[in-house]
Order: structure tokens, then sequence, then C-alpha cells
């Protein structure tokens, strides 16, 4: 077994750390989610804090971990009789991303419980993780019916296997931990509420402090055990913090004026529900207990404050998280003067700077303006002044550019789908043969079985029962007679918007209306799971603004800082795009393309630039690439060319006005329908 590297020897990180700790203190606090960008130290701080944990006694023999003192009744492997136990460390269980539901929660049986009447029942992870550590590196790429499972079984301490009518029940109380990188996609907001606390980590841009990480990880590489035997006191130092702060933990005060802070601030900054009021108290509590106080202060809520809400405020996935901090300590104010005319604390006039945690870190979100990925939204600001745009997206210059406008404000649009019958990754826009969704018939199963089709089976037994001697009431049944369900649901797609740049489109309020129509139909592949990519054209050229990612926001703030003017290159526009599908149909060959193109359908530049867009875009049709046209044309007289180009990628037009659900301008237009007009 490979030594961990030591947890007090991680440079930096405060806010990561804390957040840890103060789970291993407290586990109700409900787990912590690690955001930031890669090389940040977020995999090795958690696999380091299992080193911390103390010892767990556990059954002898028992696959679900019981404690020996208060054994679990409803144990699969119990009941068990007082014993002793043994002694082990605990456990750190990762969750890959990859991971099946069956090995996630368990697997069944299916073939012995229906012949047999048993249970027989093989443990997943959850049952590995109980009384441990559950860690799941890039929980955002996780599917989501995973990761459901995943936050109730957190929230119940248990967890239910159900197939057919047998159901297996057992404890799963572990400290949750997600890592994730934004720059691949965001989690769903009721899916970031599930986690009690977050943290954001950058890498440090001090020189000094980038030069000790290099020193010591280089050696802990050399030598993995000397580097962690010279860090073995300060590690036992740490673990018996960890013991004493949770035995006096039952015995800290949370009072009445506290809690009233709590409240104050949790509907000062409009969280909805009440998960984040219980957390920030939890929370509290932890940094009482971690600091060895046995009453919680005005300082210890302003720092739950900050490491529980500003995941919760987030209410679509443009918006950056994040907790004005000035507001913070305002509201903690007026909420200590409410109860006690001058405040009953001085700590929330005056943070202290270290905090509880003793590192410095406030316990806050890294500044939002420090990476390319991340301009602020809505403003103006072009090149001349300040405000570059990302590399990728930046176009080079041409005459008669103009300074990105904002983008109107974003609406609820049409279904749009791909037509047939995928076999992509589960989402919410176009039919596909699924793992869940409503059953349509039943085959042999290729492998392990996982969706039982009960009448199937017992119609493949039925006609043998004879010929198996079958005496009672019991059906024989083989396996050869198991039947899998197939089901058909929804999955995503790769929505793959081309956007013209050019100056056709330059007038301000024009663009700024299409501009809102491709963050609508962002925000909706984002809602139904769909990878997204970003092709821009003007002036000489195509650009990929972003490559294909499920970072939703990453493509908003590309298309934010999108200029306009020069040329129309809407061949060049079009191509690109066939080389992007073309790459990601290898690399994801299941995940079926929807082809958006925005544009007016004027072509310019070159020789015959309205004949060599239409051959690029037959290439499209020839190779089935589901598409759809937003005309953006405006005006009285309309020439009909974004129509004609819909025809030669056969697809279908739809105006911006036609784009809106609520819009009275005819039946809603998907492309499958489109597909059959055409």
């Amino acid at each position: 077994m490979s030594t961990p590297y030591p947890f007090t020897a991680i440079v930096g990180q405060d806010d990561l750390r804390l957040g840890l700790l103060l789970n291993a203190v407290s586990p109700a606090v409900g787990g912590v989610l690690v955001r930031g960008e890669k090389g940040t130290a977020k995999s090795t701080a958690v696999r380091a804090l299992a080193a911390l944990m103390p010892e767990v006694a556990v059954v002898s023999g028992c696959r679900f971990s019981c404690d020996p003192v208060v054994p679990d009744p409803a144990c699969p492997d119990g009941p068990h009789e007082a014993a002793t136990g043994v002694s082990r460390p605990a456990r750190t269980v990762e969750l890959p991303v990859g991971a099946s539901e069956d090995r996630l929660v368990g697997a069944l049986d299916i073939e012995r419980a229906l012949s047999e009447g048993v249970k027989a029942f093989e443990p997943g992870l959850l049952a590995d993780a109980h009384r441990g550590i559950l860690y799941v590196d890039e929980v955002n790429l996780l599917h989501d019916h995973l990761v459901d499972l995943l936050l109730d079984a957190a929230a119940m301490g248990a967890s239910y296997v159900e197939r057919e009518g047998v159901s297996v029940r057992h404890a799963a109380r572990f400290l949750l931990v997600g890592t994730m990188n934004p720059e691949e996609g965001e989690l769903r907001p009721q899916l970031l509420d599930r986690f009690g606390l977050t943290v954001e980590v950058a890498a440090s841009r001090d020189t000094d402090q980038r030069v000790e990480v290099v020193r010591r990880r280089l050696a802990y590489d050399d030598d993995p055990a000397g580097f962690a035997g010279r860090w073995a006191q300060e590690e036992e130092a740490l673990r018996e913090r960890i013991a004493a702060a949770r035995v006096l933990l039952p015995r800290v005060v949370l009072g009445d004026a506290v809690l009233r802070q709590i409240a104050a601030t949790c509907a000062a900054f409009e969280v909805d529900g009440m998960r984040a009021d219980i957390v920030m108290a939890r929370t509290a509590t932890a940094l009482a207990a971690w600091a060895g106080r046995d009453e919680v202060t005005a300082e210890d809520v302003r720092q739950a404050a900050l490491l529980a809400l500003p995941h919760r405020r987030r209410r679509n996935p443009f918006d950056a998280p994040g907790l004005d901090e000035d507001k913070l300590d305002d509201t903690l104010r007026d909420a200590a003067g409410d109860e006690a005319g001058n405040g009953d604390d001085g700590d929330g006039d005056e943070p202290d700077p270290d905090g509880p945690g003793g590192g410095g870190g406030g316990g806050g979100v890294p500044p939002q303006d420090s990476g390319p990925d991340t301009p602020e939204r809505g403003g103006d600001a072009g090149p001349e002044q300040g405000g570059d745009a990302p590399g990728p997206g930046r176009p080079s210059p041409s005459g008669g550019e103009q300074q990105p406008v904002r983008a109107s404000e974003p609406f609820r649009t049409k279904m749009l789908s791909v037509p047939g019958l995928g076999e992509g990754a589960a989402g919410r826009r176009s039919r596909a043969r699924t793992e869940h969704g409503r059953t349509t018939g039943a085959r042999r199963p290729e492998g392990a079985l996982t969706k039982l089709h009960l009448a199937a089976t017992v119609q493949a037994a039925a006609p043998h029962q004879r010929a198996r001697g079958r005496t009672g009431r019991g059906l024989v049944v083989r396996r050869d007679d198991l039947r899998q369900a197939t089901r058909e649901g929804r999955e995503g797609n790769l929505v793959l918007f081309v956007v013209d740049a050019s100056g056709s489109m330059a007038a301000r309020q024009r663009m700024s209306a299409v501009k809102g129509a491709v963050m609508s139909l962002l925000l909706d592949a984002y809602q139904r799971r769909d990878k997204v990519g970003l092709v821009t054209f003007r002036g000489k050229e195509a650009e990929v603004a972003l490559p294909p990612t499920s970072s939703v926001d990453a493509a908003a703030a590309r298309l934010e800082s999108l200029p306009t003017g020069g040329r129309t290159p809407l061949a060049a526009g079009l191509l690109r795009a066939h080389d992007v599908l073309r790459v990601e149909r290898l690399r994801d060959p299941s995940r079926r393309p929807l082809l958006v193109v925005v544009t007016d359908g004027r072509a310019t530049g070159g020789p015959e630039p309205v004949a060599l867009a239409a051959r690029a875009g037959r290439l499209h049709a020839a190779e089935g690439t589901a598409s759809v046209v937003v005309d953006c044309e405006s005006g009285i007289v309309r020439l009909g060319l974004a129509a004609q180009l819909a025809r030669d990628l056969g697809g279908t037009a739809v105006t911006l006005d036609e784009l809106r659900a609520d819009s009275i301008a005819g039946l809603v237009k998907d492309v499958q329908a489109a597909g059959r007009a055409a």
C-alpha cells in the first residue's frame, strides 16, 4: 500500500483543509464540494484526510461495517450478537465516474430471489464507505441518477436496493467529498444544495508558496515514507485535535442570538429552502468545537456562511458562485443589534482575518476575474478598453469591427430534438434507449441483469415447468429464462452552435437579440444535459470559440465577449463545424449531434460564396446531421436565404420569434418534423 501524502504538508488551500476538517469533526455537516482548476491538490487533500480519521470498531466478518456496540438490526449480514469487534482504519472509497448503479448501491441475485426466495445481496460502494469517506472525483461528470442515489443515501444515512419487489436496506453513513472542475460543466442547483459546504480552490500566485509546493512534492516523490515520517508529529497532533473536537461537539451551545444571525443571513441572501439554515448551524457548531470553545460566536456564523451559502445562491448556470462579504458583515451586525442593542459579540464587527482555522483562509471565494475564461458578463468593453475576449473565441481583427454587445434577456425556447432513437448519455433532449425510462420490451441480457422484465421472464420459464420437475407452488427459473427490460428515455446531445458574427449582424439591437436567443438555447442545453460547442465566423475565417464541453457557462462567457464586423464567410463556418463534428464522432460516437446555425443566411467573400455555403450545407445533410437554422433576418424585405440554407442542410428554419416557447407563430418545430417536411 502506498504512503499517502501528509495532510499537514499541504501548502496553502486553507479553505479546502478547513472544510474537510469540519466534516471530520461533524459528519452531520453534510460533506463538502471542492470546486477549482486542475492541479490544486483537491484529490491529494481528500486522500490524506483518511489517515487522520479515528479508527472504527466493526463486527468481525460483517460486510457492512456494523458497530459492535449498536449493530444495525436490519443489516443484511445480521442479526449480530453482542461482540467485542475488531478495529480497522477508516476507509476512503472512490466512486469512478463510469460506475454503474449496481456498483454504487449493490446488486441482488434476481435468479435466486425468484426461485429460492433468498435475498442474495452483493454490497456496493455505499456499503464499503459506511463509517468512512466516500470520494467522488469529477462529480459533475457523474450521471444524474447516480448523483441522486448518492445524495439520498448521504441524507438518509441508509441505502435501499429494490428489484421487482425484492428490497434490501443497509446503513450508509459516510463523509461525502466531491471534487469538480467547473470548466467541465456544473452540477444542477438541486444537487449543489445537497452538499453541506463548498470551497473554491485555485493555485497560488505567490512565488514563494509555489516554490514550497514544488519542493515538498519532489521530496515526497523521492522518498514517500521518509517524507511522511518528517510530518508524523504534526499529523498526530492534528489527529488528536480532531478527536478532541468530536468529544467537545455535543457540549457546544448554539444560543438564540446566534440562531437569529443564521436565519437573518439566509433570509438576506434569499437562499431557497431551510437546508442552508440547518447546515450553517451545524457548521458553526463544528467551528466552535474545532477552536476548542463550547459556545458559538458571530465569527463562527460568518465563517459558516462563507462555506455554506455561495453554492446555494446560483439561480442559473451563468451565475458565478460567491458571496458579498460586505453585505454579510452588515447582516450579521444588524441581526446582533436587533437582539442586543449594540450586539452581543464584537467579533461580528471586525472579523478575525485568521479565522478559527488558524490558516488565514477567510472561507470565501477566490476573485472571479482571475482567469481568462470568466469575463464579467454584461460588459461592453472591447479589446481597446482592456476587455479582451478569450483567446480561442477572439476573431482576428478586420475592418468594421464593433465592440461586444450585451445579450438580451434569455427566454424559454421550443423543443429541438434529433430524429430517431439514440443510445447516448442520459439526458432530456432526444429519444434514446436508456437504463431508466418507460419499459418498451424485453430481451435476453447480454451481461449482468440490471432491470428484470418479470412478465417476460415468467413467460419464458412457464413452458418448461413440467420438464424441470416442478412439484410445489414456486416457479422453477433458470438463468436462460431471465429477460432484461428494454427502456426508452431521453439522451443528451452535442449541440454545436455556428454563430454569424459578421457585419450583416452588427446592428447592436439585432446582435443583442441574437445573443439572447443563443443564451436561451444554451440554458435549454444545460437543462437537457447536453454538451455544447461554439463556432463563430466573421471577416475571412471561422474559429472554434469553444470546443465541445459540458460547461455551458463557459460557452455563455465566450458568446458575451464576441465582437462583430467584417464579411460573412458562411461556408467557412459550416466547414469548421463539420471538422468539429467529425472529431467528436470519433471521441464519443454514441452522442448524436444537433447543429444550430444562427445567421441571416447571407454569404460574402471569395468566389461564389452562396454556392460554396450550399455545398457545405449539403455535406452535413449527406452525413445525416440533424440541424436547425435560426433565421436572424429582419426588415420588411426578406430574401429567404436562411430558409434555403436550412433546405441545403436537410433541416428546418425558425425565426427568432418562432424560437420562443410561448410564441404564437406556429406549432412546435422540432428537427424530426422538419426532416419529414424536407
